[in-house]
């Protein structure tokens, strides 16, 4: 007697550093107690990617699906959620009762699970992910839904280090992360300089209004910035980040990277330095970059460079890991929505 026809779906999978592929899973048709079924619209490719095929990222093993930038329409009515809501996904999946769950910090827990990083993500045509990790997207306008979750890393960053009017802030690195910490700085009434390697990321920063934009060999303001994130992904640039922290300032690591990061201790302290790292984002910063994206303060359709079929993603990816600095955001799109 012939059993169950298994439904398979093609994922986007790194099987090892520079290797990536299309290999087929079976779709999931259930879901577990408390999590939903989400068929996946798009998926937004990101730093985090790119150091998944470049073999440089820290908490990784291979193969893994990647995508953890990711925007659907639910795929079986359950529980609040009806068929068919447009929704982006958290991808963060936290225990809920180590010690940062427990004050409200699951963006840290002790047993994190990210989608796309410590387990497979969600560049596939469904997935199940806790209900409480979905956000209505319904009034987002096209497009932009996809783009939530790398802006909210920016957000949470700036509400962490809470700069405001009268404040001077660096960005270092203008790559997607750091103009969306850039953007919602600017949102807080800060004065923000930008500071980049690459002409073609200053140049798309300008594109969104920032003026005060530096390379790394040209001079910076005397005194220092009062808040200054790293978003860089570099060693040597994060080190050297520390001596542009005014006295009193903060220092925000935005960026996460394999090595160990050295400092001057007697520096560090006589300017009292602040020393803060930032990692994901909670729903408070998802909320603010939807509310963002919905009133207009951030025009997705700038943030998004191109958007290209999961098929085409196999024999691109090399090129658009080779060429990132001249792209702000790259959607895969997966489902027939995006």
């Amino acid at each position: 007697m012939d059993g169950p026809v298994v439904q398979t779906m093609l994922c986007g999978t790194c099987a090892a550093p520079g290797q990536f592929t299309l290999t087929t899973h079976p779709q999931p048709q259930t879901a577990p107690d408390g999590w939903v079924l989400v068929d996946i619209d798009a998926v937004g490719l990101c730093g985090t990617d790119f150091h998944i095929f470049e073999g440089k990222h820290p908490f990784l093993a291979y193969p893994r699906v990647i995508g953890h930038e990711l925007s659907g329409h639910v795929a079986q009515a359950t529980g609040d959620w009806p068929k068919g809501t447009a929704v982006v996904i958290n991808p963060y999946l936290s225990c809920g009762r180590c010690v940062a769950c427990r004050k409200g910090k699951p963006n840290c827990c002790t047993d994190i699970a990210v989608l796309g990083v410590h387990r497979d993500g969600g560049m596939c045509a469904r997935i199940a992910v806790p209900s409480g990790n979905l956000y209505d997207a319904s009034r987002l306008p096209k497009g932009a839904a996809v783009l939530t979750e790398f802006l909210a890393i920016g957000a949470h960053a700036v509400r962490r280090a809470a700069p405001g009017p009268g404040d001077t802030v660096l960005v270092t690195g203008a790559g997607p992360i750091g103009l969306g910490v850039a953007l919602f700085a600017r949102a807080r009434g800060a004065a923000v300089h930008l500071r980049d390697a690459s002409p073609a990321r200053l140049s798309a920063a300008a594109g969104f209004g920032f003026a005060e934009l530096h390379g790394v060999a040209d001079p910076l303001p005397e005194g220092g910035f009062d808040v200054v994130f790293d978003a860089t992904g570099n060693p040597r640039a994060i080190q050297a980040g520390f001596a542009h922290v005014a006295h009193g300032g903060t220092y925000v690591l935005v960026s996460v990277v394999k090595d160990d990061i050295t400092f001057s201790d007697p520096e560090f302290h006589k300017r009292e330095m602040t020393l803060m790292g930032s990692r994901n984002a909670t729903a408070e910063d998802f909320a603010t970059v939807m509310q963002a994206l919905s009133d207009g303060t951030i025009d997705a359709a700038r943030i998004t460079s191109e958007t290209l079929p999961l098929a085409d993603l196999p024999a691109r990816f090399p090129a658009l890991v080779a060429n990132r600095e001249a792209l702000i955001k790259i959607v895969v799109q997966v489902g027939g929505q995006t």
